[in-house]
C-alpha cells in the first residue's frame, strides 16, 4: 500500500525544487514545535508522546532534504542565507529538544545528519567536509551533551534524562534477552516455549516486533497485540535490544536474512537512481531536482534508521517507528518507477 502511494504521489504532485525545499522546512519547523512540545509536556505534568520514536527519522529526513536544496540552490547562484538561517535554527531546536527526549534520537540523529553530509559531498564531487579536526570536536560536543543531560537529570531529579540510567539499563536487562534468543532462535520463528505466550503461542511473529497497534486494529490485521507486556516483562525481550535479536527471534534466521536483503536492496537501489539524477543535473537537466535532494533525505534518514534500529534499539524500528521505516524505503524504491516512466 504504501509503496503505491508513493509511486503515485512522485508521478502525480509536481516535486520541483522549490516544493520539495519548502515542505522539508515545513517538516523541519513542525517538528521542531512538535518536539519542543513534547518536553514541555514533560517537565510540567511528568507525561510525554515521545514522538521521537516514529518521527525521529521524518524530521531527519526533512532536515537532509533541506540541506541538500540549499546546496542545489548554491550552485545555482541563489542567495541561501535567509534559508540558511531557518535551517539551523530548526536543526538546533530539533537537536536539542529531541535529545533531551532520548538518547536513542540523539544517536539517530548525529548519524543520521553524519550519512546526509557525505551523501551531499559525493553527489557534487566535492571533497568530504569531515576532517579528523571537525570529528574530534564533533564527538567532543557529542561527550558534552551527554554530561550535560546527566546533569540536568542530576538537579531535577528526572532520571528519564540520565545517559547513564539508560546503559545500566541496557546492562541489566539485554544480556539475558540475548541469550533467550541465541539459545531458542530456529530457522523460521522461534522455541514456543520461550515466548511469553507459552504453549498458547504460535512461534512465530508473536507481536515482539509489530506494526503500530492503532494502526493493526483499524484494519482488523491478524497480528497479536502485545500492550504493554514488551516494556514490562524484561524476562522476554527488551525494546532496548538490538533489532537483529528482535526480529530474528519474532520471524526466524530466514524472515532476518529477508529483512537483511530488503534493507541492502534498497540502499543499493536508492543508491543508483541517486547517481542517475546527478548525471542528469550535470546535463543540465533540471526536471529532477527536486526528486533528487528528496531521495538525498530520505537515504540519509533509512540509512540511519536501519544501523541504529538493527544494531542498537530495535525500538527505533517497532511499532509506529516500523511504519516510518516502510513509509521512507517506499518513498526511495517509487523513485524507480517513475525514473523509468519519465525517461
Amino acid at each position: 500500500m504504501l509503496f503505491v502511494t508513493m509511486v503515485f504521489a512522485l508521478n502525480l504532485i509536481p516535486l520541483s525544487l522549490s516544493v520539495v525545499t519548502f515542505l522539508s522546512l515545513f517538516l523541519m519547523g513542525g517538528f521542531t514545535l512538535l518536539f519542543g512540545a513534547d518536553i514541555v509536556l514533560l517537565f510540567i505534568s511528568s507525561s510525554q508522546a515521545e514522538f521521537t520514536h516514529p518521527f525521529g527519522p521524518i524530521a531527519l529526513l526533512g532536515a537532509v532534504t533541506a540541506l541538500a536544496s540549499l546546496k542545489v540552490m548554491k550552485e545555482s547562484g541563489v542567495d541561501i542565507r535567509p534559508l540558511r538561517r531557518f535551517v539551523i535554527l530548526f536543526l538546533g531546536g530539533i537537536t536539542i529538544f529531541g535529545g533531551l527526549m532520548h538518547r536513542s534520537f540523539l544517536i539517530l540523529w548525529i548519524i543520521g545528519l553524519f550519512f546526509g553530509y557525505l551523501i551531499i559531498s559525493k553527489s557534487f564531487r566535492e571533497k568530504s567536509v569531515f576532517t579528523m579536526r571537525r570529528i574530534m570536536m564533533f564527538l567532543g560536543a557529542a561527550g558534552i551533551g551527554f554530561v550535560l543531560l546527566e546533569v540536568v537529570a542530576r538537579i531535577t531529579g528526572m532520571t528519564i534524562f540520565s545517559p547513564l540510567l539508560r546503559l545500566g539499563r541496557i546492562e541489566q536487562y539485554s544480556l539475558s534477552s540475548i541469550k533467550t534468543v541465541l539459545n531458542n532462535i530456529q530457522l523460521i520463528g522461534h522455541n514456543a516455549n520461550a515466548s511469553y505466550w507459552g504453549a498458547e503461542g504460535t512461534a512465530f511473529a508473536e507481536g515482539y516486533i509489530t506494526l503500530p497497534m492503532q494502526l493493526v486494529l483499524f484494519f482488523g490485521l491478524p497480528f497479536p497485540m502485545f500492550f504493554g507486556v514488551l516494556v514490562n516483562q524484561k524476562d522476554t525481550i527488551d525494546y532496548m535490544l538490538p533489532g537483529i535479536f528482535g526480529y530474528g527471534f519474532d520471524f526466524g534466521i530466514l524472515g532476518l536474512a529477508l529483512l537483511m536483503i530488503f534493507v541492502l536492496g534498497t540502499i543499493v537501489i536508492g543508491f543508483k537512481v541517486l547517481t542517475m539524477y546527478r548525471e542528469k543535473r550535470e546535463k543540465n537537466n533540471k526536471k529532477y531536482l527536486g526528486r533528487e535532494v528528496l531521495l538525498t533525505g530520505a537515504l540519509a534518514a533509512f540509512c540511519a534508521q536501519a544501523l541504529i534500529g538493527l544494531f542498537v534499539f530495535n525500538r527505533t524500528i517497532n511499532g509506529m517507528a516500523l511504519f516510518t521505516f516502510l513509509f521512507v524505503g517506499s518513498l526511495i524504491l517509487a523513485n524507480v518507477v517513475t525514473l523509468k516512466s519519465r525517461s
